[in-house]
């Protein structure tokens, strides 16, 4: 048997975190077993459907490294992908289960069956359909439709017994049939809807595995029963524990934003994205931009495989000890058997720590490739940079060191090197300029500073120190007021290293620059 996994994502918002893991998990158990994973599109729902949704969760997932194999942009022998473009099988379906009994043509209205639902309630019983207006023949649909009612198509669920699956990753799992509704499966307008849309292109993409959210296990019953009454093979069952809220078992919800920005470490990852979209123009209000959407990590520079190998550590693990993997290392490693059917608590402090250890593990020529086009899009360098504005920058981030711990926190670190006049920091300067040594410290080593040789970091803290030697005082006293002045802010890369990058010139220029500001 060749693997078969899809991803089917609906295209009505962003492309959600959970979503992301949910795809990861396909396409690492297709490639592991050298099967195919697909994308196929689930957009049935043409009232929520938004145009602009599709291409970014395509984007999103070629940003991630998660490629597929058949879908759009791609094609494929099963081909369409796009669930609309399927409802001829899917009124066929349809018609092939009313066909054999499985299914039935209902006629009661949202009123009526809001009476049976109440009644139920009151008796201290499950509300299940008494099908009093159910049409099993067509004498009884030509007298309700004569009557003026529409009818739509409804399954015609077991009322006994039982159904059993071995699912992949949470073992036996039972459902009483009893307990099923009669789920409707095609409206009265012939349009089908999602469960039966669902399990028709899943046998007709030959699916053969499908992995997918926890919240899909009570929807298992009535696909699987559409199904076998349609004669399929039922495909093999995965469901994934809940992607949760940070210290929760709540499902992780951009609606829930509010709660998210009460924990430290969301606040702090959400303002820290939001500065960096600012600087480069991007609209980056907390409804469309946050870290529960895959494109608040492309804006801001995370590292998609940083993203790929945390999101594969939510709820799966392969030991208690390796966190750290490779791509092809978690295709040969991941398997569905350590899955935890718990849900996974999405932590950005931990996914923050992930990031920093593949940005550090980085060359200064990759960072430069990854962090050039943040310093283009905020106008700070030319596009293509020229030699020097592209040496300013490879010095800066070999200065930074681990600092930058996403591409976008170059704009922090370099932006006053690249500009003639740096914008002074107001706190920085009322700190560190406002004071009553500020001024003959800088005055001091500015004088020192005019005459050092070689102009390098060495030489620079040599001259640092003994300045401050001479006027008594410490080498803190010193620095802080040197970096606001020729920085306008208060942290950034070494000071030395920032003197030496500017130039004695441009250095000198920026200190006389500052002394007005002084106390």
């Amino acid at each position: 048997m060749t693997v078969r996994t899809r991803f089917a994502p609906s295209p009505t918002g962003y492309l959600h975190i959970g979503g992301v893991r949910t795809a990861l998990f396909n396409w690492l158990f297709a490639r592991q077993h050298g099967g195919q994973f697909i994308l196929r599109i689930d957009d049935t729902d043409v009232a929520r459907n938004v145009d602009e949704a599709l291409q970014p969760i395509l984007d999103g997932l070629q940003w991630l490294g998660i490629d597929w194999d058949e879908g759009p942009g791609v094609g494929g022998p099963h081909a369409p992908y796009f669930q609309s473009q399927r409802a001829d099988r899917h009124r066929s379906a349809a018609d092939t289960l009313l066909a054999s009994g499985h299914a039935y043509r209902d006629y009661a209205t949202p009123e009526e069956l809001d009476e049976e639902r109440k009644a139920a309630q009151a008796a201290g019983k499950p509300f299940l359909y008494s099908r009093r207006f159910a049409a099993f023949d067509d004498a009884t649909a030509t007298r309700f439709e004569a009557e003026g009612r529409k009818g739509v198509v409804r399954l015609k669920m077991p009322r006994e017994g039982s159904l059993v699956i071995d699912d992949a990753v949470r073992g036996r799992v039972e459902f009483a049939w009893e307990r099923e509704q009669d789920h409707v499966i095609q409206r009265a307008d012939g349009s089908c809807l999602y469960h039966l849309a669902s399990v028709v292109d899943d046998h007709d993409l030959a699916i053969t595995h499908v992995i997918r959210a926890e919240e899909h296990l009570s929807n298992t019953p009535r696909q699987a029963f559409i199904a076998l009454s349609l004669g399929y093979e039922l495909p093999a069952y995965a469901h994934l524990p809940l992607v949760a809220e940070p210290g929760s078992r709540t499902k992780l919800s951009k609606r829930k934003l509010a709660q998210y920005l009460k924990n430290q470490d969301f606040r702090r990852v959400m303002e820290h994205g939001q500065a960096i979209a600012a600087r480069i123009g991007l609209a980056a209000d907390a409804d469309t931009f946050n870290p529960v959407i895959v494109d608040f990590y492309r804006a801001v520079g995370y590292l998609p495989w940083a993203i790929d190998n945390y999101l594969a550590l939510l709820g799966w693990s392969y030991d208690d000890k390796t966190e750290f993997f490779s791509r092809p290392e978690l295709v040969e490693k991941f398997s569905l058997g350590r899955i935890n059917s718990s849900p996974a608590s999405f932590d950005p402090k931990k996914l923050w720590a992930v990031q920093d250890h593949y940005m550090t593990s980085l060359s200064t020529d990759e960072k430069l490739g990854l962090m050039l086009p943040y310093l283009q899009k905020a106008g700070l360098v030319a596009d293509p940079p020229g030699p020097e504005q592209r040496e300013i920058v490879r010095r800066v981030i070999e200065a930074s060191g681990d600092r930058l711990k996403v591409a976008g926190d170059i704009l922090a670190y370099a932006d006053f090197f690249l500009v003639d006049e740096p914008e002074m920091d107001p706190e920085a300067v009322a700190k560190r300029l406002a004071t009553p040594t500020a001024r003959p410290h800088l005055k001091a080593f500015a004088a020192r500073l005019a005459t050092v040789e070689p102009f390098e970091p060495g030489p620079i803290e040599e001259a640092l120190k003994a300045t401050a030697e001479a006027a008594g005082a410490k080498v803190g006293d010193l620095v802080h007021p040197i970096r606001v002045a020729i920085t306008g802010r208060g942290v950034g890369p070494g000071l030395y290293d920032c003197l030496a990058i500017l130039g004695r010139e441009q250095s000198l220029v920026r200190i006389s620059r500052a002394l007005p500001h002084c106390g």
